[in-house]
């Protein structure tokens, strides 16, 4: 699910453009009373289908950015009271990665203390993650988006953004989410996430209240479990960080948790699942979004997914969806902003 502040600002965006929202919304069966209650709870996955489509019947590439120029810091709700009240960007940031389940538990941030791309900066990741989805264009933009923005409030003049990255290959022109970041955007790269200044991650927010920042910190504890607190959604999210390295497995995994292999596996029996389903499922999932949103070379792929060769890739794409890598590709190619599904 996905709070329905998340789709703020939908309505006079289609309006703008000259689409009917309405139509739209009944499509994808969202009322349209629930979006005037921040606080009601949406399927997430019909928030993305309705986005995607949305952008493909405006013939708006950029839509999710679009989207995300209209929101705020605001549309996490009590998050955000915490967030604002932090006395750093850090403290800001990880409140947000601790409690965004509260907005949706399909979204995570988190946070990589060496930046790939950039000198003296930090990787905030973002990851969303939406079952038999292929294509989240739109949806990852808008929150991408509004995370940018965010920091951009909270940091002020500090802000110094040093590059961007995105785990699609964009329908838009790059130089449009340049200028909507006003850094160098990397397309179809591992991770989507904002490349830092560590000057900027370490910045003291101005006119804080300890207070209240405790008082929101101490409602969402009391009134919200954290759905990753399972040990399945806990190694789901070890297996997305760590796909392609020599981490992605069972005793990789069992570390980075802290946990024994054998301890790991049967925690996840007492889950009723295991450890080799969930990388099958973390690897489908992967590679739908990477053929469907992304040109890079098939090898590269199968490399990115930890598999030995292409020919391992063909062999789980005909298990997974019927079809050869190829082919799957150019179905989606034939409707790029259309989601397909597995």
């Amino acid at each position: 699910m996905v709070r329905a502040s998340g789709l703020r600002g939908y309505r006079a965006l289609m309006h703008a453009l000259g689409a009917d929202a309405a139509m739209m919304l009944e499509r994808y069966r969202i009322s349209a009373e629930l979006l005037d209650d921040d606080d009601a709870l949406l399927p997430l996955r019909s928030a993305a289908l309705l986005l995607e489509a949305s952008a493909a019947a405006t013939h708006c590439a950029d839509f999710g950015l679009r989207l995300a120029q209209i929101q705020d810091i605001s549309v996490l709700g009590p998050v955000a009271i915490a967030m604002q009240n932090a006395p750093t960007v850090a403290g800001a940031v990880d409140i947000a990665s601790r409690y965004l389940f509260v907005h949706s538990p399909g979204m995570a941030l988190s946070v990589h203390p060496r930046s790939a791309l950039a000198a003296e900066a930090v990787e905030v990741r973002f990851e969303l993650t939406v079952q038999g989805l292929a294509s989240l264009r739109q949806t990852f933009d808008v929150c991408l988006g509004d995370v940018h923005q965010m920091i951009a409030l909270l940091a002020g003049p500090h802000y110094d953004l040093r590059a961007v990255t995105l785990p699609h290959t964009p329908i838009a022109p790059l130089s449009t989410y340049a200028r909507f970041y006003g850094a160098p955007v990397h397309a179809a790269q591992p991770h989507g996430g904002l490349h830092i200044a560590r000057s900027t991650f370490e910045a003291g927010l101005q006119d804080v209240n300890a207070a209240l920042r405790q008082l929101a910190e101490d409602y969402l504890a009391l009134h919200f479990s954290d759905p990753g607190q399972t040990v399945s959604a806990r190694v789901r999210q070890a297996l997305r960080r760590t796909l392609g390295t020599p981490e992605n497995s069972r005793a990789g995994v069992a570390q980075l948790l802290g946990l024994h292999p054998r301890t790991l596996q049967r925690r996840l029996a007492a889950e009723h699942c295991s450890f080799e389903a969930l990388r099958e499922d973390v690897r489908r999932e992967t590679a739908l979004r990477y053929l469907c949103e992304t040109r890079i070379p098939l090898s590269q792929l199968a490399g990115l997914l930890g598999l030995s060769e292409q020919s391992a890739l063909t062999r789980s794409c005909r298990r997974w969806f019927g079809t050869t890598p190829s082919a799957l590709r150019r179905r989606a190619a034939a409707s790029p902003s259309v989601p397909l599904q597995p």
